[in-house]
């Protein structure tokens, strides 16, 4: 949790009391000082978002290519695939081939 200060809206750090033991609240350009007398804490839930498919969903498949591969998965015997690229990583590495087979719907990936 951030606090800034009230006369210059710069931001508030924590240090020792000169006494000791206690903490305060200072600014680092303005005399602005607060001793801080209780726990300072804020606590937020958020709300979860619904999870979507990065690459478009439920259609992302419907306009993609075909190409001739065998299906990654043990015991398919799909030789057909649907695919598209895409350039996941910095730029001076190759692309990212997805692929989906077109008999038992298996997705997988491999680098290029």
């Amino acid at each position: 949790m951030l606090l800034f200060c009230p006369t210059c809206s710069n931001l508030l750090t924590i240090s020792p009391l000169a006494g000791g033991g206690s903490l305060r609240l200072e600014c680092r350009t303005c005399p602005y000082q607060s001793a801080i007398g209780t726990p300072i804490y804020s606590r937020r839930t958020y709300e979860r978002k619904e999870r979507e498919d990065i690459f478009g969903g439920a259609g992302a498949w419907d306009n993609a290519q075909k190409t001739k591969i065998k299906c990654a998965k043990e015991g398919c015997n799909g030789q057909e695939a649907a695919f598209y690229t895409v350039q996941i990583r910095s730029a001076d590495e190759p692309m990212t081939e997805f692929y989906k087979c077109m008999t038992c719907g298996n997705t997988w990936r491999q680098n290029g």
